[in-house]
């Protein structure tokens, strides 16, 4: 899944309103941010397969350190724990962990059975991406409700808060749209290092919620 995820840090606004933007754009996009670093360390492997689904060239057939579920609990724990050890906010930490778990989960129910379950465990996944229009339909209305919470849960404090969100929750949708229709990537680096730029989304996304604040 990709933008199914960002619809969960939207959403979580709610369920957590002291909790910035940046984290919760964080922590269900972890794996994601882990897994390029691994792949440039060599420490996992993707294919570039056109057709192993439907809706993405990539055969993701080893990435048990960022994405078995075993691992998502762990990195969720840590993650946790350093928001909590900053903070002090519990409800905030508990949030953030179930975020970062959550990323397993969606990716279970869009991807082929390559979703290991721990290292060298089984691998599973329901494989909604073999169904394109319902992938796609599914994702982007939980988009729309998950930006749509935040919006009710927020509001801007100056002009940059009111436009900065729009052109955020944009970009995103133009990047989901634009991995749907592009050409399967050249190579397994080019996949690496656009898949890192996404380090720059949970930064851009604290200094946006600088200038919004929790509706009273």
């Amino acid at each position: 899944m990709f933008i199914g995820h960002d619809a969960l840090s939207f959403g979580a606004k709610r369920a957590a309103p002291r909790v910035g933007l940046g984290i919760l754009i964080a922590a269900p996009n972890l794996l994601d941010l882990l897994w390029p670093i691994f792949l440039l360390l060599g420490i996992e492997h993707v294919r570039i397969a056109p057709g192993n689904t439907k809706l993405t060239p990539l055969d993701f057939y080893d990435y048990p350190w960022s994405h078995s579920l075993l691992m998502s609990i762990v990195w969720a724990l840590l993650f946790a724990a350093g928001y909590w050890w900053r903070t002090r906010f519990a409800r905030g930490a508990i949030v953030v962990a179930l975020l970062v778990v959550s990323h397993w989960v969606l990716d279970f129910i869009t991807h082929a059975p390559d979703m290991p379950l721990w290292p060298a465990g089984p691998k599973v996944g329901l494989g909604l991406w073999n169904h394109p229009a319902a992938a796609i339909l599914i994702e982007s209305l939980m988009y729309l409700a998950g930006f749509a919470l935040y919006l009710r849960t927020t509001r801007a404090k100056d002009r940059t808060g009111s436009v900065s969100i729009w052109i955020f929750a944009g970009l995103l949708a133009l990047i989901y749209a634009t991995n749907l229709m592009g050409p399967p990537p050249p190579n397994v680096k080019i996949v690496a290092w656009m898949t890192l730029s996404l380090w720059i989304l949970p930064f851009w996304a604290a200094q946006i919620d600088r200038h919004r604040e929790a509706r009273v």
